[in-house]
């Protein structure tokens, strides 16, 4: 059985992965969600798609008490090494989002730069993960996300968007198709893996609009869901969401 591009992706990718653009900016992202936690260090913080544990890591030296799930064992590798250099004690579990080992266990789950959610082939699998998520919160938390803005590819294009945003040695990304059906974007991603062999990997990403984000959250129990632009690196709840931000920064509160 052929593994989903997305696994097959993150099998050898932890040093590659943390050169990439996106994954630069951490440290404006996590006085973010300080924040939003008003900076009460008591809070369990669950990171959903860790990664290489940038998140993760930077939380923990600021004095959090963070866990780390992720499907690749090579992130989690990438993840454990970078920790241990810095003398953290940080716990990375491999689990699929989908089906978390937590209940009623955390005070705040993040779920940053695609940590999953959209990344599954259908709607459902992609609804498991906020479910799951959900499940392994305490009453009165909060999850912040972001995810792909469905606005965006209405009004521009997501190919020209990632090759304009694209730097030298990253992930490039061609023959985009994006279907107004079902709001999905299909590409073939190259990437040169942490052994330097370039893959080409047939990938889609699912896009939502604010309407649909809004509905499934508060299907789950999130009575209030805030909704903005994602700024890499600078969230902020000032940017209000436009058709130009490629991705959207969901703040959702469990009743």
């Amino acid at each position: 059985m052929k593994k989903q591009w997305y696994v097959e992706l993150f099998e050898n990718y932890g040093q590659q992965y943390d050169k990439e653009n996106f994954t630069q900016g951490t440290l404006g992202e996590c006085d973010f969600i300080e924040q939003e936690v008003d900076f009460n260090k008591n809070l369990k913080i669950l990171d959903v798609g860790c990664g290489t544990g940038r998140h993760a890591i930077e939380l923990t030296k600021r004095g959090y008490s963070v866990t780390g799930v992720d499907l690749s064992e090579s992130q989690l590798e990438r993840a454990k090494q970078k920790a241990a250099e810095q003398k953290l004690a940080i716990k990375f579990i491999k689990a699929d989002a989908r089906n978390l080992p937590f209940e009623n266990e955390f005070d705040l789950a993040i779920m940053l730069c695609e940590g999953g959610f959209p990344l599954m082939e259908t709607d459902e699998m992609n609804f498991q993960i906020l479910q799951s998520v959900a499940k392994s919160l305490k009453p009165k938390s909060k999850i912040i996300f972001t995810t792909l803005n469905g606005l965006f590819p209405l009004f521009h294009s997501v190919k020209d968007f990632l090759s304009q945003s694209t730097q030298e040695g990253n992930a490039t990304y061609s023959e985009n198709t994006f279907d107004l059906m079902t709001f999905r974007d299909f590409n073939v991603t190259t990437i040169a893996d942490d052994n330097g062999k370039e893959m080409h990997l047939d990938c889609n990403e699912r896009y939502y609009v604010p309407s649909e984000i809004t509905w499934l959250l508060k299907s789950l129990g999130f009575t209030k869901v805030d909704i903005f632009g994602a700024k890499l690196g600078a969230y902020s709840r000032n940017d209000k969401l436009t058709t130009d931000d490629f991705e959207m920064l969901v703040i959702g509160e469990k009743g």
